[in-house]
């Protein structure tokens, strides 16, 4: 009844209170450093995969490794940003509920934490993988760190460190294994998530439209038409690029049944217009979370991932 009459009282447009959760402080660590979002360090299998350098042992072991420690880094740097934006979080209707803006992770311990593991990631990678991931790892802290502080706070300059975050996601497990990263496969990472990031600042912009303010101040500057310029021509850029990588033949003759890289192309371009659906109604939030919910686009996504599998095994 309290919580009622102070609902009542609160004065009209003021956000909610965060709800207050009673959970372990260790289970708010954990939700603090976004499970659902470690489905993005996927993308550390994307060069050995494509380069058909997946299944071997040694493969198998670095990639888990090089998975764990972007992991990491990457959880070091969400418990950091939250700490840091926990008053922000609090206006936000769906931001309000993350373990540290609801309380249940205390500021300072989201900061030792986030330090912890932004320390022990790069010097893991140090000792049992080489210097170039350690190196790689250094970098996309020292970016997103950057970008928690001021470059955030930057036109353009927060929509690329986002996507670069990514493309870093799939440099690193071509660096571990040492293999060369086709230019096109980079083109097409690259602007394929700056598509992802794009989308979801439009999506925020017109959810938040009137208060966007008061939860990312940078989206009081974009507007509409420009992010959705922005997601067009990065979607754009992408399939072009995914065309140019599947009909780059390498002078390596293929003997399968049917041209799957070739085809994987209908794939590719159907998923990125099913995205798109989202993107244009401005409910393409988190991609995890569109790919994750939506049947469609997860049948789209499995089978461009069978016909590329198939591509690989030359089958």
């Amino acid at each position: 009844m309290a919580d009622l009459a102070l609902l009542e009282r609160r004065p009209p447009g003021e956000p909610p209170p965060p709800p207050r959760h009673r959970g372990t402080l260790l289970g708010g660590l954990l939700r603090a450093t976004r499970p659902k979002q470690w489905v993005k360090n996927i993308l550390v299998l994307a060069a050995p995969a494509a380069a058909g350098r997946l299944f071997s042992r040694h493969a198998l072991t670095q990639v888990a490794l090089v998975f764990a420690l972007f992991t990491a880094c990457a959880a070091a740097v969400y418990l950091i940003n939250d700490a840091r934006d926990a008053e922000a979080d609090r206006a936000h209707p769906a931001k309000c509920r993350r373990p540290v803006a609801a309380g249940q992770v205390p500021v300072p311990v989201a900061y030792a934490t986030g330090g912890a593991l932004a320390v022990l990631g790069p010097a893991t990678a140090l000792w049992l993988a080489s210097p170039a991931v350690a190196a790689l790892l250094t970098a996309y802290l020292g970016l997103q760190l950057a970008y928690c502080v001021t470059l955030k706070h930057l036109l353009v300059v927060d929509l690329a460190v986002v996507t670069t975050g990514f493309l870093m996601r799939a440099v690193i497990g071509g660096v571990a294994l040492g293999i060369p990263l086709s230019r096109w496969f980079l083109i097409t990472t690259g602007f394929g998530a700056l598509f992802m990031v794009s989308a979801k600042r439009y999506s925020e912009a017109v959810q938040m439209a009137g208060q966007a303010g008061a939860t990312r101040a940078l989206l009081t500057e974009y507007t509409a038409g420009y992010l959705r310029f922005v997601w067009q021509l990065a979607a754009g850029v992408a399939v072009l690029a995914y065309c140019m990588w599947a009909l780059e033949a390498g002078g390596v003759p293929h003997t399968s049944v049917l041209p799957w890289r070739q085809l994987s192309m209908v794939a590719f371009i159907l998923a990125v217009l099913r995205y798109a659906v989202f993107a244009d109604r401005g409910t393409a939030g988190e991609p995890e979370d569109v790919v994750l919910r939506d049947r469609a686009l997860a049948l789209i996504g499995a089978a461009w991932l069978a016909m590329y599998a198939l591509a690989v095994v030359d089958w």
